[in-house]
């Protein structure tokens, strides 16, 4: 009862963390959702973002077995992940690839994305993943093994989740709106108490929203239609 106790009270600072970074997400990104292919900014613009969506969105589902120095090396793969992704968004937009416009085969492109991010869902490498991260942990008392178990857990959690973050690229990464529904999908994967329910839950949404991208983005709920930009975000996730 005393350990349970004491795991509950350390996750306090770590969703105190994650309500921050919500607060200054939804700040921030007033205005800024675009849609699919959205406009990243500059490297340093969009890294200030991600560190803020990063916490906002993971650490909810991390609290109940995380400290501060757990979710802090959790963070660090992320962090290198985004920096990844900003660069292969950015070289295919660099192409300008005419195709990729929204009213050509955009929308189509961005629906394909997220039937690949539920496809994701049915591989073993991704229960392999889930399995991990769903584990139960006791922290640790030295802050250095908890940094380290963090980078650890992190690294599972990008095999675990990368196609979900895919998908809110495809929907409009400045989306708060669409933010809130990929890490409920995040969270529900992972504290669901069944996790073959949860991973079902997550396919069948998907699956629901690459239909509604690809064929009535007009009539999705939540959805801000490009008018005809490139859809090069996408096409790089």
């Amino acid at each position: 009862m005393t350990q349970a106790r004491d795991i509950r009270l350390a996750a306090l600072p770590v969703l105190a963390i994650a309500a921050i970074g919500w607060w200054i997400t939804a700040d921030r990104m007033q205005g800024m959702d675009m849609g699919p292919g959205t406009d990243l900014g500059s490297l340093g613009w969009f890294t200030g973002v991600w560190v803020t969506m990063m916490p906002a969105m993971m650490l909810p589902s991390l609290a109940p077995k995380a400290t501060v120095p757990f979710a802090a090396g959790f963070l660090a793969p992320w962090l290198a992940a985004g920096v990844v992704a900003y660069v292969l968004v950015q070289g295919v937009r660099s192409l300008d690839p005419a195709f990729l416009a929204w009213d050509e085969g955009g929308r189509y492109i961005a629906g394909g994305v997220i039937a690949v991010a539920a496809a994701w869902e049915l591989t073993p490498a991704k229960h392999a993943c889930l399995r991990h991260c769903r584990e139960a942990r006791v922290p640790e008392i030295s802050a250095s093994r908890e940094v380290r178990d963090g980078v650890v857990e992190g690294a599972f959690c990008i095999g675990c989740c990368w196609a979900l973050m895919a998908a809110l690229f495809a929907l409009g990464v400045m989306s708060v709106t669409w933010m809130v529904v990929i890490a409920a999908l995040i969270a529900i994967e992972k504290l669901w108490p069944s996790e073959r329910l949860a991973e079902g839950a997550t396919v069948v949404v998907l699956l629901a929203l690459a239909i509604g991208v690809a064929f009535f983005p007009g009539q999705l709920p939540g959805l801000t239609v490009p008018m005809s930009e490139p859809m090069s975000m996408t096409m790089a996730m």
